[in-house]
């Protein structure tokens, strides 16, 4: 009889329009036994966005304060603001069996690496500049000056994609996310989570 294993941790990261937030959003759809961890930010909500849905919507302040309390997994200043991770609430999730996944950046994933060693890291790449332009043009949330600084940031987080172990680079939606739920199938299917989740089975099949 198979029991209950801890979830498996992924981090995705992603420059801005690369289409990470649309990606979780249906792995999340398709899968009950998958979450996304919701960050705690101290920037302002956009439209459509719930506090303590999409984020923790914080002051810089209060921010602050759980950072001397030790209450972030990891936290990162992205541009002027602040975005981190809950210990308490992704420890919940994996002890549940849940796959957790961390929407962070490169910053993030580095610290998190650090505490999770067998952290699966996936980069989500754009299909060209051009498109990346238009896919943040296309949003109608931010002006030219923003979307200059979000093309020249995305050049620079790009950069580190050799830091993570898989790379998907999200040309065609469907088929970036099919890749995706291989990568959260082969994570369970690791000798180490197949050992704890069939104990009782391979005791009896290796009994003589």
């Amino acid at each position: 009889m198979a029991t209950t294993t801890r979830g498996n941790l992924f981090i995705l990261s992603a420059p801005s329009g690369a289409g990470k937030s649309s990606l979780i959003k249906a792995l999340l759809e398709k899968h009950s036994d998958v979450q996304v961890s919701v960050s705690h930010t101290t920037r302002q909500p956009r439209p459509g966005e719930s506090n303590g849905v999409h984020y923790h919507f914080v002051t810089v302040d209060e921010f602050k304060a759980l950072i001397d309390k030790g209450d972030f997994f990891e936290w990162a200043q992205v541009f002027e603001n602040y975005y981190g991770t809950s210990k308490q609430a992704i420890e919940s999730q994996l002890a549940a069996g849940i796959d957790v996944f961390l929407d962070i950046d490169w910053q993030g994933a580095r610290q998190v690496r650090e505490l999770v060693p067998d952290v699966e890291t996936i980069f989500i790449l754009p299909p060209s500049r051009d498109e990346l332009e238009r896919r943040l043009n296309s949003r109608g949330q931010d002006s030219q000056e923003v979307i200059a600084g979000r093309m020249a940031q995305a050049t620079s987080e790009s950069s580190h994609y050799n830091e993570f172990d898989y790379v998907l680079v999200n040309d065609d939606f469907n088929t970036t996310l099919a890749q995706l739920e291989s990568i959260v199938l082969a994570a369970r299917l690791r000798q180490n989570r197949q050992a704890q989740r069939h104990a009782a089975l391979i005791a009896e099949l290796l009994a003589e």
